[in-house]
C-alpha cells in the first residue's frame, strides 16, 4: 500500500496489535504521527493557494514568473524558423537559390518541397517529443534543455550553409528535435513552478513566445526585401544564433521544478528549489507545507496510477485525460492555423503585390504577440478557459466561411477582394491568438495529471504535429497555382473541419479553471461530466473519499505498492 495519503487513514488506536513487545507499535503510532501531520499540511497549503489572488501570487513568486517567462522563450525559436520558411515561398532570392523557373521566367518552390520543408522539423518534433518523455522525466527539466540548446547551435549551421533544398530539409528535420522537446517542458514547467493564481497565465505565455518568434521573423524578411543576393536570406538564418547566449545563461541558473524533485523522492532539494522560486518576504507561506501539498497530490496519483509510462495514458481515466488534451493541441491545426502560416504567399496569390503581403502578415503576426495578453485580461476578469476555447472556436468558424465565400468575387475585383481576404485573416488570426492560442497551454496543463504530465504532453503536442504534417501536405495544393489553386476556396474546407472541433469540445471539453492538481484528478476519477466540472465541489482531503481511491484500485496495483 502507498504510504500516503491512504495509510494514514489508518487508526493509530490499531497500532502495535501485531507485535507483542510493542516496539512495533510504537513505530507505527509515530509513522501515523507523522503522516497525519503531512496530511494536515497538505490541506493547509492547498486551501491558501487555492485562496491566492493574482497579486498575492505575483508578490510571492515572483522569480518563478521570471524563470518560467524565461524558458517560455525557448518556444520563440521555432516560431521563428516557421515565420522563416513559410514567408521565404514568396520570397525571391530564396525562390530562386532553392526553386525552379516557371514559363515566365519567376521562380517558385514546387508544392511537394514546400509541404516537405514545412514538415521536416514537424516530422522531427514528433520524435523529440516521444524522447522527451523519456528523457526529463529521467533526467530533469534543466538538464535536458541545456543539452538540446546545444544540438540546436549547432544545428543552425546547417541552415546558414545549406548548397540546396535537400540539406535544408535535413536541417529542418534535426532541428525539429529539440523543439518537440521544448514545446512539452515549457508548459510543464510554468505548470510545476506556479500556483493556481498564475497557473492560466504563465502557460498562456509560452504561445505569446511562439508569436513573438514570428513577429521577429517576418520583421527580419521585411528588412531583407531590398536585397537580391544570397544573404538576404542566409541572414535571417544566421540571426538564429542570437537566441542560444542568453538562453543557456537563464537555464543555467534556473531552479529544477520542485514537483518533478518530489516525483524523486528527493525532498530536500525540492525544498530547496520552492524556496529558489519564491520571495522570502511573505510570513505567511510555508515551505513545508508547499511540499506536503505535492507529495500528497502525487501519492494521490500514485494510488490512481500505479506506473508512469506511455502505455498508461491509454489506459483508465488516463485515457479520458489523454484524448482530451490531444483533441486540444490538434484543435489548433485543425482550426485554420496552418493555413494562416502560409498568410504572405496565400495573399499573393489573392492579388496582393509589393510589401502589401508581408504587412498583412506582419499585423497578422502582431496580433499572435499580444493575444495572450488580451486573454490574460479575459481571465482575469472571471471568463473560463473552457468558455474561451469553445467560443474563440465559433468565431474562427465564422471567419473561415466568410474567408471562403469571397472565392465567389469576379477577377476583376481580385485586388479589393485581396484586401478583404487580409482583413478576414487578420480577425480570424485575432481570434484564435485570444483564445484558440493561448488557452490550450493552460488546458494541457491542467488536464494532464502530474505524473503523466510529460508523456501526456507529448503526446498531445505529437498529435499537433501529426495534424500539422498531414495540413502542410495540404495546404500547398491548396493556395498553390500551380497545383489545386483553391485560393478563396480553402476557407470552406477549414471552416467545416473548425464546426467539427467546435461540436467536441462543446460536449467534451471541462473547465478546471481555478481548481487544484488534486481536485482535478478526483473530478476525472470520478468521471464528472465535463459540463459539470465547473460547478462539481470536492474535497481532495475527505477521508472517505481516499477510502473510495484505495478500493477502487485493482489489487495489483495494491501489492506494486507494498
Amino acid at each position: 500500500m502507498a504510504v500516503f495519503p491512504i495509510e494514514l487513514l489508518d487508526e493509530p488506536s490499531n497500532a502495535g496489535k501485531n507485535d507483542a513487545s510493542g516496539m512495533l507499535g510504537e513505530d507505527d503510532g509515530a509513522q501515523t504521527k507523522a503522516e497525519a501531520s503531512m496530511f494536515s499540511n497538505a490541506a493547509a497549503a492547498t486551501d491558501r493557494e487555492l485562496k491566492m489572488t493574482l497579486k498575492q501570487g505575483v508578490k510571492l513568486y515572483p522569480k518563478a514568473i521570471a524563470y518560467s517567462m524565461a524558458i517560455g522563450m525557448l518556444t520563440a525559436m521555432e516560431g521563428y524558423d516557421l515565420s522563416l520558411v513559410s514567408n521565404f515561398y514568396a520570397f525571391e532570392p530564396f525562390n530562386k537559390k532553392y526553386g525552379v523557373q516557371l514559363a515566365d521566367g519567376t521562380y517558385n518552390i514546387p508544392a511537394s518541397w514546400q509541404s516537405a520543408l514545412s514538415n521536416g522539423s514537424q516530422c522531427g518534433q514528433v520524435i523529440g517529443l516521444i524522447i522527451n518523455g523519456f528523457v526529463a522525466e529521467r533526467f530533469g527539466y534543466r538538464k535536458t534543455i541545456l543539452v538540446c540548446l546545444i544540438w540546436l547551435a549547432a544545428v543552425t549551421t546547417i541552415f546558414f550553409c545549406a548548397p540546396n533544398i535537400q540539406t535544408l530539409l535535413v536541417g529542418e528535420i534535426l532541428a525539429g528535435l529539440p523543439w518537440g522537446v521544448f514545446q512539452s517542458i515549457a508548459v510543464s514547467y510554468a505548470a510545476e513552478v506556479c500556483p493556481v493564481a498564475l497557473r492560466g497565465y504563465l502557460t498562456a505565455w509560452v504561445n505569446t513566445c511562439w508569436g513573438i518568434g514570428q513577429l521577429i521573423g517576418i520583421g527580419v524578411i521585411q528588412s531583407m526585401l531590398d536585397r537580391t543576393d544570397q544573404r538576404a536570406y542566409r541572414i535571417p538564418y544566421g540571426l538564429m544564433w542570437m537566441w542560444y547566449p542568453p538562453l543557456i545563461v537563464a537555464i543555467a541558473l534556473a531552479p529544477e521544478s520542485p514537483w518533478w524533485l518530489v516525483r524523486r523522492g528527493r525532498l530536500a532539494d525540492a525544498k530547496k528549489s520552492l524556496l529558489r522560486l519564491t520571495s522570502r518576504n511573505d510570513p505567511t507561506f510555508d515551505v513545508d507545507q508547499t511540499i506536503d501539498m505535492m507529495r500528497h497530490t502525487t501519492e494521490l496519483e500514485k494510488d490512481i496510477t500505479t506506473c508512469a509510462s506511455y502505455l498508461d495514458c491509454f489506459k483508465g481515466v488516463n485515457l479520458r485525460r489523454n484524448e482530451l488534451v490531444c483533441m486540444i493541441w490538434a484543435t489548433q491545426n485543425l482550426s485554420g492555423f496552418t493555413f494562416s502560416t502560409y498568410s504572405t504567399y496565400f495573399f499573393q496569390q489573392a492579388g496582393l503585390t509589393g510589401r502589401a503581403p508581408y504587412d498583412f502578415s506582419m499585423g497578422e503576426f502582431g496580433l499572435n504577440t499580444i493575444g495572450t495578453f488580451i486573454a490574460w485580461g479575459l481571465m482575469a476578469i472571471g471568463f473560463g478557459r473552457r468558455t474561451l476555447y469553445v467560443g474563440g472556436l465559433a468565431g474562427e468558424f465564422v471567419a473561415l466561411l466568410c474567408m471562403g465565400f469571397m472565392g465567389l468575387v469576379q477577377k476583376s475585383n481580385q485586388h479589393a477582394s485581396g484586401l478583404a481576404t487580409g482583413s478576414l485573416m487578420l480577425i480570424w488570426s485575432a481570434m484564435y491568438m485570444v483564445t484558440v492560442a493561448p488557452l490550450a497551454y493552460p488546458l494541457v496543463a491542467e488536464i494532464s495529471t502530474r505524473r503523466l504530465q510529460i508523456k501526456t504532453v507529448a503526446l498531445g503536442r505529437a498529435a499537433y504535429n501529426v495534424v500539422a504534417i498531414c495540413a502542410n501536405v495540404l495546404t500547398p495544393y491548396m493556395v498553390n497555382p500551380t497545383a489545386w489553386n483553391w485560393g478563396n476556396y480553402a476557407g470552406f474546407f477549414w471552416a467545416g473541419i473548425c464546426f467539427l472541433c467546435f461540436v467536441y469540445h462543446f460536449f467534451r471539453l471541462p473547465e478546471p479553471t481555478g481548481k487544484s492538481f488534486a481536485e482535478i484528478d478526483i473530478l476525472f476519477e470520478r468521471k464528472t461530466p465535463a459540463r459539470k466540472f465547473k460547478k462539481a465541489h470536492v474535497n481532495a482531503f475527505d477521508v472517505a473519499l481516499h477510502h473510495q481511491v484505495a478500493e477502487d484500485k485493482p489489487e495489483s496495483q495494491h501489492v506494486e505498492n507494498a
